[in-house]
């Protein structure tokens, strides 16, 4: 393995400082490595597979021999050397012909690993229509098949080929980056304990043309296949150890949304709150008494007393005349 050194300078510290560990890991890269007994059409299917992954791929011309599922330290060494955690290695011989070998590392360990045969039907990019998209574009990923949800195989061969196309994560949509899609089928119908059937892998190129149907502006769509057209016959399988996927799957502690205490979203993303009170005794309440605040009955009850307070005051005043009063006022001269 590569010993960890102490950075000498701040180039050497910012080149150790990408290969750490991050909350939201980059793009994963893919380096593609001819064995020792490769051949030229290893070679070609090498070279359309790594025009699908551009620009984050790495790929060797000079020949090592390795072989990975005898000793897998060499791989180790290359992944952490090249910062890559995916890698294709071809191979050929008279047992196992045409035969690439896809491999997942996780903290440049090895991962798991899927041989996937050639079959000899194969059609290279140079023997297709030129039809070219855009480089560095995601990707519309289909696979045709009910194993691929219930197969432990095929969900394996599900999984690498959506970690290997997968590209960059992203919330943006725009439309105009669809352009291509890589297709997946099981060959024919596949029951449990019947002899694992080929692989099919497809890509085509998506093409909008204008159409008016039903009175709404719906673009027509047509797929024009533009290659490489690849039939895979599965080989040896290494699957991770349980221990390593746990690792693995481990979801850092600061992507988790934490939730606030009795605040709720429903169905339509409105935002509830539940507040917890104690017992008011509104019995004991004490409020400002006011004439705006009284109920129609009690005003027009108030209105009537005062009414009666008033015609009492006036029936007294009608029994006071001047000669009562005549008298006093003499007395008083005197």
């Amino acid at each position: 393995m590569i010993r960890t050194v102490k950075p000498k300078n701040a180039r050497a510290k910012r080149a150790l400082e990408k290969k750490e560990a991050k909350i939201v890991e980059n793009v994963k890269q893919a380096l593609f490595i001819p064995g020792q007994t490769s051949n030229k059409v290893l070679h070609d299917v090498m070279v359309d597979l790594s025009s699908l992954k551009k620009p984050n791929m790495k790929r060797f011309n000079k020949k090592n021999n390795i072989r990975p599922f005898e000793d897998a330290s060499n791989l180790e060494f290359l992944s952490e050397k090249n910062d890559c955690s995916l890698m294709v290695l071809s191979s050929s011989s008279k047992k196992r012909k045409n035969n690439l070998t896809f491999i997942r590392t996780f903290g440049y360990k090895i991962y798991d690993m899927i041989e996937l045969q050639i079959a000899e039907n194969f059609k290279l990019l140079s023997d297709f229509r030129k039809e070219t998209f855009t480089v560095g574009l995601k990707p519309m990923m289909i696979f045709q098949g009910s194993a691929f949800d219930t197969d432990p195989v095929f969900m394996h061969v599900k999984s690498l080929f959506m970690d290997f196309f997968r590209g960059e994560v992203t919330t943006l949509q725009d439309v105009s980056g669809l352009q291509h899609i890589i297709s997946v089928t099981i060959a024919g119908d596949y029951q449990d304990g019947e002899p694992l059937p080929n692989v099919l892998f497809r890509v085509y190129k998506l093409k909008t043309y204008r159409s008016e149907q039903g009175g709404r502006k719906l673009p027509r769509v047509e797929l024009n296949e533009t290659g490489p057209r690849l039939d895979f016959k599965i080989g040896r399988i290494q699957t991770p150890t349980p221990d390593m996927v746990k690792e693995a799957m481990k979801r850092p502690k600061q992507l988790d949304i934490k939730m606030k205490k009795n605040v709720e979203l429903d169905s339509m993303g409105d935002k509830f709150g539940r507040i917890h009170m104690g017992k008011q005794e509104l019995q004991n309440l004490q409020t400002r008494k006011m004439k705006g605040l009284k109920s129609k009955f009690d005003q027009t009850g108030a209105d009537e007393s005062d009414n009666e307070i008033a015609n009492d005051d006036d029936d007294d005043e009608s029994f006071v005349t001047a000669d009562d009063i005549e008298p006093a006022t003499k007395k008083q001269k005197h």
